[in-house]
């Protein structure tokens, strides 16, 4: 299993992620609000954006992300995955399904 954060610019959350469910490419997405600061070509940047925490199966990775690549908005979308390594088993179980 891997979680997926993925930022986005804010109001484009639940569009993406609808996506990526009606696509069978996770499991589960929660999206909080996040102030994001970061140095984009060159200058300090600060923008209101929305995190995904999207949940999947270690087999959908490489489709979540190449997926998540043709309709994100960003020139350089951030997409960091984590493998989880212990969790509540049922659940884990039920994201790999």
């Amino acid at each position: 299993m891997f979680v997926v954060f993925c930022t986005v610019p804010k109001g484009k959350g639940k569009e993406i992620a609808e996506k990526l469910l009606d696509e069978g490419l996770c499991a589960c997405i929660n999206i909080s609000q996040v102030i994001s600061i970061f140095r984009w070509k060159g200058k300090i940047e600060e923008e209101n954006e929305e995190l995904l925490i999207i949940k999947t199966a270690e087999k959908n990775y490489k489709k979540l992300e190449k997926r998540i690549k043709t309709i994100h908005p960003y020139e350089l979308p951030e997409i960091i995955a984590f493998k989880i390594e212990k969790g509540f088993k049922k659940y884990i179980d039920w994201v790999e399904k």
